[in-house]
């Protein structure tokens, strides 16, 4: 039954999202908000469930996926940034860690043009702070700011 190494990932893959789903649904749910906190994991629990299901049936491919040494060191110091991002956005707060996060993180995988990596590093975390904080009514971590 597990011949292949799809259906073993899918099976691990299944007992996390399961695992997931669960936690997910304990979250403490919040009065007065149009959408709870648990939407996001509830729903990215189920698709990571579904998506496990179809990589059991998916054939696997003969060919060996090999990552070469020169691309592993770039694959690692970007875990290593999603890491930090896990690590300090409660801290920090959503906009300072998703601004730093996109600029290194595009910084290093080569975007060289300072001026628009920024406005886009500022930009696009406090559009998207506004709009699940205003219009949304979904709290995110603010750390520091303010607001």
């Amino acid at each position: 039954m597990l011949n292949t190494k799809n259906k073993k990932v899918s099976l691990v893959l299944l007992v996390v999202s399961v695992i997931y789903l669960i936690l997910s649904f304990q979250l403490p749910s919040y009065a007065y908000v149009p959408v709870d906190s648990d939407v996001i994991p509830i729903a990215l629990g189920f698709i990571l469930l579904v998506l496990s299901i179809a990589l059991f049936f998916i054939k696997d491919s003969e060919k060996k996926a090999n990552i070469s040494k020169k691309d592993l060191v770039p694959i690692l110091v970007v875990l290593g940034f999603i890491l930090f991002y896990i690590v300090f956005l409660e801290m920090l707060g959503f906009i300072i860690v998703t601004a730093l996060f996109i600029f290194f993180c595009s910084w290093y995988l080569g975007y060289k043009h300072f001026l628009s990596n920024s406005i886009v590093s500022l930009v696009l975390p406090l559009a998207i702070y506004l709009l699940f904080t205003s219009f949304l009514q979904i709290q995110l971590p603010s750390g520091i700011l303010p607001f």
